[in-house]
């Protein structure tokens, strides 16, 4: 993968964010985008090795499309400007169709590298299902959260977005409350992509530093 031609593409874009750039450039668009598919399957063979249940993602359906959704946005720019890819057993990328535990990535304009892992925003059947795990495996939940790869890639869950008081249902004295009142159950991190020597490699390790959460969320 050239980083470099991506991050100055996607740097270009972002001043351009018009559909006559895009057009004129879209041969620079297939020839990076094609390298970014090879990157995604040779990383979903590489976390099979680790997490067999992913094996059988299909890398064309796991790459995000660079269009924009702008039927409900306020902000009118046809193209994201970065390049991303989602990692899960069910082959879906967006929370709402239920995909699960999920290994995700992107590149933006500005060079960074941003990994992440576990639900972001799951919808409300599977947050309280979730939610309810913590409670019925609080012993197995305090494990994961002094998982030491884990804690050293990633340190804690996420608190971004996080409710001020127990969720319908679940009583203030109920265990890892602060937990529980989490609407996303992700961890995250971001590099300077110029910094990494072997990308494929790093995404590797990293989402194998994760895959702790990963497994304890599917027994939810």
């Amino acid at each position: 993968m050239h980083i470099r031609d991506l991050t100055q593409f996607l740097a270009e874009l972002s001043e351009n964010n018009n559909r006559a750039w895009f057009v004129m450039n879209k041969p620079r668009y297939d020839i990076l985008r094609a390298e970014f598919l090879e990157l995604v399957t040779a990383l979903i063979a590489d976390i099979s090795k680790f997490d067999p249940a992913v094996a059988g993602c299909n890398p064309k359906k796991a790459l995000f499309r660079i269009n924009r959704d702008m039927r409900f946005s306020k902000e009118k720019i046809p193209y994201k400007t970065h390049f991303s890819a989602a990692i899960n057993a069910n082959g879906l990328k967006k929370p709402s169709q239920g995909g699960g535990p999920t290994y995700y990535f992107h590149i933006n304009e500005t060079g960074t590298l941003l990994l992440a892992a576990g639900e972001w925003m799951p919808p409300s059947e599977r947050l309280r299902a979730i939610r309810q795990h913590v409670i019925d495996d609080a012993a197995g939940f305090s494990k994961l959260l002094k998982n030491k790869k884990l804690k050293e890639t990633y340190g804690d869950l996420q608190q971004e977005g996080k409710l001020t008081r127990p969720p319908k249902g679940f009583d203030a004295d109920v265990p890892h409350l602060e937990y529980i009142k989490l609407k996303n159950f992700i961890v995250w991190r971001e590099i300077e992509v110029r910094k990494v020597a072997d990308l494929g490699k790093t995404l590797a390790s990293d989402f194998k530093d994760a895959y702790p959460l990963v497994t304890w969320m599917r027994q939810a």
